[in-house]
Protein backbone atom coordinates (compact mmCIF):
# COMPACT_ATOMS: atom_id res chain seq x y z
CA UNK A 1 0.00 0.00 0.00
CA UNK A 2 3.29 2.42 0.98
CA UNK A 3 4.87 1.74 -2.60
CA UNK A 4 1.41 2.16 -4.61
CA UNK A 5 0.61 5.76 -2.57
CA UNK A 6 4.36 6.31 -3.20
CA UNK A 7 4.24 5.51 -6.98
CA UNK A 8 0.61 7.36 -7.77
CA UNK A 9 2.21 10.85 -6.05
CA UNK A 10 5.37 10.69 -8.21
CA UNK A 11 3.60 9.72 -11.04
CA UNK A 12 2.14 13.38 -10.60
CA UNK A 13 4.89 15.24 -10.99
CA UNK A 14 5.47 16.69 -14.17
CA UNK A 15 8.83 15.69 -14.00
CA UNK A 16 8.34 12.24 -12.27
CA UNK A 17 7.59 8.66 -13.59
CA UNK A 18 7.71 5.17 -12.05
CA UNK A 19 9.33 2.70 -14.54
CA UNK A 20 8.90 -0.63 -12.19
CA UNK A 21 7.87 -1.69 -8.90
CA UNK A 22 9.63 -4.87 -7.31
CA UNK A 23 8.26 -6.02 -3.45
CA UNK A 24 10.97 -7.93 -2.85
CA UNK A 25 15.22 -7.95 -3.08
CA UNK A 26 14.88 -10.74 -5.40
CA UNK A 27 12.56 -8.87 -7.39
CA UNK A 28 14.63 -5.82 -7.36
CA UNK A 29 17.90 -6.80 -9.29
CA UNK A 30 15.39 -7.90 -12.82
CA UNK A 31 13.64 -4.78 -12.06
CA UNK A 32 16.64 -2.52 -11.86
CA UNK A 33 17.71 -4.20 -14.70
CA UNK A 34 14.78 -3.85 -17.30
CA UNK A 35 13.72 -0.37 -16.11
CA UNK A 36 16.86 0.76 -16.10
CA UNK A 37 16.26 3.83 -13.65
CA UNK A 38 17.64 7.17 -13.23
CA UNK A 39 17.03 6.75 -8.97
CA UNK A 40 15.52 3.61 -6.54
CA UNK A 41 13.60 4.54 -4.15
CA UNK A 42 14.18 1.53 -1.49
CA UNK A 43 12.73 0.75 2.42
CA UNK A 44 15.86 -0.53 4.61
CA UNK A 45 13.07 -3.75 5.33
CA UNK A 46 12.18 -6.01 3.13
CA UNK A 47 10.45 -9.22 2.91
CA UNK A 48 13.69 -11.34 1.84
CA UNK A 49 16.98 -8.67 2.28
CA UNK A 50 17.97 -5.77 4.50
CA UNK A 51 18.06 -2.40 2.86
CA UNK A 52 21.89 -2.19 3.91
CA UNK A 53 22.52 -5.44 1.74
CA UNK A 54 20.26 -4.39 -1.55
CA UNK A 55 22.34 -0.82 -1.33
CA UNK A 56 25.67 -2.83 -1.27
CA UNK A 57 24.40 -4.95 -4.07
CA UNK A 58 23.43 -2.42 -6.39
CA UNK A 59 26.83 -1.20 -6.04
CA UNK A 60 28.00 -3.81 -7.61
CA UNK A 61 25.42 -4.35 -10.29
CA UNK A 62 24.55 -0.56 -11.38
CA UNK A 63 27.53 1.10 -9.82
CA UNK A 64 26.47 5.32 -9.75
CA UNK A 65 22.79 4.64 -9.43
CA UNK A 66 21.91 6.89 -6.78
CA UNK A 67 19.65 5.38 -3.92
CA UNK A 68 17.57 7.21 -1.78
CA UNK A 69 16.05 4.95 1.10
CA UNK A 70 12.53 5.88 2.48
CA UNK A 71 11.95 4.07 6.14
CA UNK A 72 9.74 4.33 9.03
CA UNK A 73 13.33 3.06 11.06
CA UNK A 74 14.81 6.38 13.00
CA UNK A 75 17.01 8.15 10.74
CA UNK A 76 19.83 8.39 13.85
CA UNK A 77 20.18 4.73 13.63
CA UNK A 78 20.50 4.18 10.05
CA UNK A 79 21.49 7.48 8.05
CA UNK A 80 24.55 6.99 8.40
CA UNK A 81 25.21 3.52 7.49
CA UNK A 82 22.86 3.91 4.20
CA UNK A 83 25.10 6.77 3.37
CA UNK A 84 28.41 4.58 4.41
CA UNK A 85 26.96 1.68 2.16
CA UNK A 86 26.62 3.48 -0.54
CA UNK A 87 22.99 5.43 -0.33
CA UNK A 88 22.73 9.02 -1.50
CA UNK A 89 20.04 9.49 1.43
CA UNK A 90 17.74 8.95 3.71
CA UNK A 91 14.26 10.27 4.64
CA UNK A 92 11.74 8.77 7.06
CA UNK A 93 8.02 8.05 5.44
CA UNK A 94 6.47 10.07 7.92
CA UNK A 95 7.87 13.24 6.44
CA UNK A 96 5.31 13.83 4.04
CA UNK A 97 4.88 14.13 -0.09
CA UNK A 98 6.43 17.68 0.16
CA UNK A 99 9.77 16.20 1.34
CA UNK A 100 9.69 13.25 -0.49
CA UNK A 101 9.69 15.29 -3.51
CA UNK A 102 12.12 17.19 -1.94
CA UNK A 103 14.60 14.69 -1.39
CA UNK A 104 13.43 12.52 -4.70
CA UNK A 105 14.74 15.61 -6.84
CA UNK A 106 17.73 16.67 -4.52
CA UNK A 107 19.55 13.11 -4.97
CA UNK A 108 18.93 13.25 -8.64
CA UNK A 109 20.18 16.42 -8.37
CA UNK A 110 23.16 14.64 -7.65
CA UNK A 111 23.42 15.94 -3.67
CA UNK A 112 22.69 14.11 -1.09
CA UNK A 113 19.60 14.43 1.24
CA UNK A 114 19.20 13.51 4.87
CA UNK A 115 17.10 16.28 7.49
CA UNK A 116 18.55 19.03 8.57
CA UNK A 117 19.04 17.94 12.34
CA UNK A 118 20.88 15.15 10.19
CA UNK A 119 23.25 16.95 8.26
CA UNK A 120 24.39 19.12 11.36
CA UNK A 121 24.94 15.79 13.43
CA UNK A 122 27.10 13.99 10.38
CA UNK A 123 29.30 17.51 9.93
CA UNK A 124 29.76 17.79 14.27
CA UNK A 125 31.32 14.13 13.74
CA UNK A 126 33.39 15.22 11.01
CA UNK A 127 34.45 18.29 12.82
CA UNK A 128 35.69 15.99 15.99
CA UNK A 129 36.61 13.18 13.53
CA UNK A 130 40.23 13.91 14.74
CA UNK A 131 38.98 13.61 18.78
CA UNK A 132 38.39 10.98 20.79
CA UNK A 133 34.29 11.84 20.30
CA UNK A 134 31.78 9.22 22.52
CA UNK A 135 29.87 6.62 20.83
CA UNK A 136 26.81 4.85 21.49
CA UNK A 137 26.63 1.17 22.14
CA UNK A 138 24.75 0.72 18.95
CA UNK A 139 27.26 2.80 16.58
CA UNK A 140 29.72 0.28 17.60
CA UNK A 141 28.12 -2.63 15.96
CA UNK A 142 28.73 -3.73 12.28
CA UNK A 143 26.60 -3.19 9.47
CA UNK A 144 26.65 -7.20 9.65
CA UNK A 145 25.60 -7.51 13.92
CA UNK A 146 23.44 -4.42 13.37
CA UNK A 147 21.18 -6.78 10.38
CA UNK A 148 21.38 -9.78 13.14
CA UNK A 149 20.16 -7.52 16.17
CA UNK A 150 17.09 -5.92 13.71
CA UNK A 151 16.12 -9.54 12.74
CA UNK A 152 16.44 -10.96 16.46
CA UNK A 153 14.08 -7.79 17.22
CA UNK A 154 11.64 -9.32 14.89
CA UNK A 155 11.75 -12.22 16.44
CA UNK A 156 13.83 -14.62 14.02
CA UNK A 157 16.28 -17.05 15.16
CA UNK A 158 19.56 -18.07 14.49
CA UNK A 159 18.68 -20.59 11.71
CA UNK A 160 16.13 -18.41 9.64
CA UNK A 161 18.58 -15.45 10.56
CA UNK A 162 21.46 -17.89 8.59
CA UNK A 163 19.26 -17.90 5.75
CA UNK A 164 18.18 -14.92 5.28
CA UNK A 165 21.50 -13.67 5.56
CA UNK A 166 22.85 -16.52 3.87
CA UNK A 167 25.40 -17.13 6.29
CA UNK A 168 26.58 -20.33 8.38
CA UNK A 169 24.35 -20.85 12.02
CA UNK A 170 28.30 -20.89 13.01
CA UNK A 171 28.53 -17.09 11.62
CA UNK A 172 25.21 -15.77 12.90
CA UNK A 173 26.30 -17.06 16.86
CA UNK A 174 29.44 -15.24 16.87
CA UNK A 175 27.92 -11.89 14.89
CA UNK A 176 25.39 -12.11 18.66
CA UNK A 177 28.73 -12.94 20.82
CA UNK A 178 29.96 -9.73 19.47
CA UNK A 179 26.64 -7.69 19.85
CA UNK A 180 26.58 -8.91 23.42
CA UNK A 181 30.28 -8.17 23.72
CA UNK A 182 29.51 -4.51 22.44
CA UNK A 183 26.74 -3.79 24.34
CA UNK A 184 27.63 -5.28 27.56
CA UNK A 185 25.01 -7.82 27.30
CA UNK A 186 25.69 -10.97 29.69
CA UNK A 187 23.17 -13.83 28.22
CA UNK A 188 21.30 -14.58 25.48
CA UNK A 189 17.82 -13.99 26.81
CA UNK A 190 18.72 -10.70 27.43
CA UNK A 191 20.14 -9.75 24.33
CA UNK A 192 16.94 -10.92 22.63
CA UNK A 193 14.96 -8.82 25.12
CA UNK A 194 17.24 -5.77 24.02
CA UNK A 195 16.76 -6.73 20.63
CA UNK A 196 12.94 -6.59 20.60
CA UNK A 197 12.43 -3.12 22.94
CA UNK A 198 15.08 -1.67 20.44
CA UNK A 199 13.26 -2.73 16.92
CA UNK A 200 9.77 -1.29 19.01
CA UNK A 201 11.40 1.69 19.53
CA UNK A 202 12.79 2.18 15.99
CA UNK A 203 9.11 2.67 14.81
Amino acid sequence: MMREGLAQLINHEPDLEICGQAGSGKDLDSQVATANPDLLLADISLPDKNGLEVLKDMQALRPGLPVLVISMHDESLYAERVLRAGGRGYIMKQEGGKKMMEAIRQVLSGRIYVSEEMSGKILESLSHSGQQTARRPMENLSDREFEVLQLMGEGKGTAEIAELLHLSGKTVEAHRANIKRKLDIKTGPELVRYAVRWVESAK
